[in-house]
């Protein structure tokens, strides 16, 4: 089978990333809570933003910005599910086995 380059993921991840980030729901590594970017526990500037879960207190997400340049490191999270803006609230719930 013929591979693409990762130019091909362009598209695909620009979609992604246009969601309204409060409202998207996530699953924490540690314990398995599940719940929205807007109920984490956020410690914030200079250093950039942590992101903590809201039951176990474990980081779900770090940004940093330096130097004109943004890292978001998200190892804390399980999977982060975003609704298609498109779909609008009739969207059904993926499932995550």
């Amino acid at each position: 089978m013929d591979h693409l380059d990762g130019n091909v993921l362009a598209g695909p991840i620009s979609d992604l990333l246009e969601f309204e980030p409060t409202t998207a729901q996530g699953q924490c590594q540690s314990c398995a809570d599940i719940a929205t970017l807007g109920q984490a526990l956020v410690f914030g500037p200079p250093m950039g933003f942590v992101a903590r879960c809201r039951n176990c207190d474990d980081v779900l997400l770090v940004i940093v910005e330096s130097a004109g340049r943004k890292l978001l490191n998200m190892r804390g999270l399980r999977w982060l599910q975003v609704r298609d803006p498109l779909e609008g609230d009739h969207a059904g719930t993926p499932r995550h086995d």
